[in-house]
């Protein structure tokens, strides 16, 4: 009986040394736009029992953090390879070859084999799933998670709002100053050009709540 135990042990410790990316931590990028990235190498993650391999010129953005809580989960850290294979296989699920509750859940088990904490890792497949019901058939199968998703964000939601809020109120006042200080400026600039004197470019500030 004890034999028989420890070869179950042995396979699954096995099993758990195979799970994983076999290159590690390591992704090369390089970047697109101010917010995707293309991979310049292709790289592998092998699953419970699935082998994936996220190409060369995937997209991403990282962890889709809202800047509201980037403070709390940068958008890039332990997890970003997670990350970017997740955003492979959520461009899957839109394709509707892949399910949705799925890509999340290969996720959150990518995450463990990259050393996330357990906490983290799950707020951050709670928050995947929250953003599922946003997209093209991820709805299907969300009861079936309803329960664990609810635990974890109701309580995260009371640490993380007040924080939240003074952040948000934070950069809708960063926008205004900017503003206020854009228009002379942008005033000033097309009156030397109309008078055809060299003028400095002026940008304009942009409000965005997305990294």
């Amino acid at each position: 009986m004890s034999e028989a135990v420890g070869s179950v042990r042995a396979t699954n410790h096995k099993l758990e040394e195979e799970i994983g990316f076999p290159d590690g931590l390591s992704v090369d990028v390089r970047e697109l736009d101010e917010r995707f990235w293309g991979v310049l190498r292709q790289f592998m993650y092998q699953a419970e029992r699935q082998e994936y391999t996220v190409a060369k010129g995937e997209k991403t953005d990282f962890a889709s953090v809202p800047r509201i809580f980037v403070w709390f989960i940068p958008s890039y850290g332990r997890y970003t390879k997670a990350a970017i294979l997740h955003d492979y296989l959520c461009r899957l699920a839109r394709e509707g070859t892949f399910e949705r509750r799925d890509a999340d859940g290969v996720f959150r088990q990518a995450m463990r084999t990259l050393k996330v904490p357990f906490l983290r890792r799950w707020i951050m497949w709670a928050a995947v799933r929250w953003g599922a019901l946003f997209t093209p058939h991820g709805a299907s199968g969300w009861q079936r998670d309803a329960i664990k998703v609810l635990l974890i964000s109701v309580p995260m939601v009371g640490l993380l709002l007040p924080a939240a809020l003074v952040i948000l109120v934070t950069l809708l006042v960063w926008y205004l100053i900017e503003m206020i200080l854009y228009v002379p400026l942008s005033l000033a600039a097309q009156w030397k050009q109309k008078r055809q004197r060299p003028a400095k470019r002026v940008n304009r500030p942009r409000l965005s709540f997305r990294m």
